[in-house]
């Protein structure tokens, strides 16, 4: 399959998943619904790989570095991005993961010593305007609030987010160090999943919650939904296009992604943004168009 293709598919699953995280609130804790969603997720990996006649087991040398992914992409980067669309429209949370394409550059320079090239850092901060300007009236309204002695959840819902988006960009950086050891992209996934759900069912564990078992269809449904296409189907185009192309290009389904759920918020969680949130969402899309758009030089030797 092509690398467009891929990315069109991540993006155009992704941009609707952060809605249908909000099908899975109220009746479950967060953290026991991300341990549902990549528990099943990795299940149906296992299964696939198994009916390929593949071996599932990795060595130890493979196995740190899918704990380490699988702590930071399947944990952390989820248990903060449930968490925090109980306190924000899931297009906004959505938005906050074009952050990283700054920050997943500032990672493969500090761990790789990468080098970062003017249109990385100028289609990075063109990106970093466009989330700005879109929220730019929902910040200053919860600052308003806070003032009158309001109780915050939007800043506390945008702090999370923003943990996720750091959370993810590590679990980027790993996927090189886990292809290192194995290029099997859907038995890496599954252990990786494996692992994230096992930690989070960790903390579960320790912070005394209860594991919940959800009793209305539109859990099952937003269950399978996430975990069959938002998980095993977009996550196997990710880590492929991080293998070709690079995490620094891949990460741009995060810029394209908010738009998409912006849209679908403004249809299913009434929404209504301003001619300041559409220059937002313009600005993002022209970043990917720009950063994605090959070099003339490279054009030219082919």
């Amino acid at each position: 399959m092509s690398s467009p293709l891929l990315f069109a598919i991540a993006c155009l699953i992704w941009g609707s998943t952060f809605f249908a995280i909000t099908l899975q609130l109220g009746e479950v804790p967060p953290a026991v619904s991300v341990v549902y969603r990549f528990a099943l997720a990795s299940a149906v990996l296992f299964a696939w790989c198994a009916a390929r006649g593949q071996k599932l087991g990795l060595p130890w040398r493979a196995q740190r570095w899918l704990i380490l992914q699988g702590g930071a992409t399947f944990a952390a980067s989820y248990i903060c991005t449930y968490t925090s669309e109980q306190y924000l429209v899931s297009g906004l949370v959505a938005v906050l993961f074009a952050l990283m394409v700054f920050w997943n550059p500032m990672l493969n320079r500090l761990v790789f010593g990468t080098a970062l090239n003017t249109r990385t850092w100028a289609a990075g901060g063109v990106a970093i305007t466009g989330v700005t300007l879109l929220f730019y009236h929902s910040i200053h309204d919860a600052w308003n609030e806070i003032s009158t002695g309001g109780n915050g959840h939007f800043l506390l819902g945008l702090m999370l987010a923003l943990c996720a988006t750091i959370a993810s960009s590590v679990g980027n950086v790993l996927v090189i160090k886990v292809r290192e050891q194995s290029d099997n992209v859907l038995l890496t996934m599954a252990w990786s999943m494996l692992w994230g759900s096992s930690l989070v069912a960790l903390w579960v564990l320790v912070s005394g919650q209860s594991f919940v078992m959800p009793s209305t269809a539109k859990y099952w449904g937003g269950l399978l939904y996430l975990s069959l296409l938002g998980s095993v189907i977009a996550f196997a185009a990710y880590f492929t296009l991080i293998h070709r192309i690079g995490s620094d290009k891949t990460v741009y389904i995060g810029v394209v992604t908010p738009v998409i759920s912006v849209l679908l918020s403004i249809q299913l969680e009434h929404y209504r943004p301003g001619a300041l949130e559409w220059l937002g969402m313009v600005l993002c899309l022209s970043s990917v168009a720009w950063v994605l758009k090959p070099n003339s030089s490279t054009t030219a030797k082919n």
